[in-house]
């Protein structure tokens, strides 16, 4: 199918019910011939490395792009991977010299380890998850806290401690960092628990574990608290993860919204971070086009 905007990804839900849909789909797309040549090495050449950043795009917001299309336009950006990849993708971008950078949950945004009586499943599904990620070359996978449902910000964060050190140990042995993200609960998820940095922090610090960091989405806390570089700033050693996109309304990196991302990423990029910076916004306009000019805008 021709590459289109994907304005129809309101949702990280609704985007990952559409992407088994077109899993099949790459043999028949315009792009399988430049697919072929990544394959073969033929866009190796001229594939550039996209500044001083490791950037990578974010897949939930290409689900109607197929997976090896979204591979191969990104490899010839200078992206290093692709981002939030189910299991049976996980193996699709190193087809293209490429990474997953990270992989789904297995728990949800809403039902997260701030509830006591959600972390032996959590705990479980964990446990077999972890090992297999680690097989395929996936080393960190998102997690969230789970909504608040009027429980208290201490409550919430001594949960979350005990439920993720229980996974400590074999995220350890096999050298995956579960990164928890943090996400607006104003506009987007409402009553979500992880909603400002200094909370994510605190279980950080009681979990105590380089295992497991925070996932830092750029979007989500101007909306919650604004003075981005600040915080990033302070708060770096406990950052694994950055996700971008425009504010107000989750769309393309460009001069109609409010955040400078050029300075940011120099900001980033300055303080010697080689984590990774993907792209997770929702196009408006047409989609790989206007992720070519956000890895643009933050190669630096």
């Amino acid at each position: 199918m021709p590459t289109r905007p994907d304005r129809s990804a309101v949702s990280r839900r609704d985007a990952l019910l559409a992407l088994g849909a077109v899993a099949a789909a790459g043999a028949a797309s315009p792009l399988a011939a430049a697919s072929a040549d990544v394959r073969a090495g033929g866009l190796s050449a001229s594939a550039v490395r996209a500044g001083r950043l490791n950037q990578s795009v974010a897949r939930w917001c290409f689900a109607r792009t197929p997976i090896n299309d979204l591979c191969a336009s990104g490899k010839s950006m200078g992206l290093m991977g692709i981002d939030l990849l189910g299991a049976d993708e996980w193996l699709v971008p190193k087809q293209y010299g490429l990474q997953c950078t990270m992989g789904n949950s297995f728990g949800t945004i809403p039902v997260g380890f701030n509830r006591l009586n959600q972390h032996d499943k959590l705990v479980a599904d964990g446990e077999a998850m972890i090992p297999q990620a680690a097989a395929a070359g996936v080393h960190k996978i998102v997690v969230f806290s789970g909504n608040r449902g009027g429980m208290s910000d201490g409550e919430g964060i001594a949960n979350c401690i005990a439920g993720l050190k229980r996974l400590m140990p074999v995220a350890e042995q096999h050298g995956v960092v579960l990164c928890m993200e943090m996400l607006n609960s104003k506009v987007d998820h409402k009553d979500y628990h992880a909603d400002h940095t200094a909370w994510a922090v605190e279980v950080a610090k009681g979990v105590n574990s380089p295992s497991f960091r925070l996932l830092y989405d750029i979007y989500h806390m101007q909306v919650m608290e604004g003075n981005v570089i600040a915080t990033i700033k302070d708060n770096l050693p406990w950052i694994a993860h950055f996700h971008t996109a425009g504010v107000p309304g989750r769309n393309e990196i460009d001069g109609g919204q409010e955040l400078n991302y050029r300075g940011i990423a120099e900001f980033i990029a300055g303080t010697g971070y080689r984590g990774v910076f993907a792209h997770e916004f929702m196009a408006r306009r047409e989609g790989m086009k206007s992720l070519g000019e956000a890895v643009e805008v933050c190669t630096v």
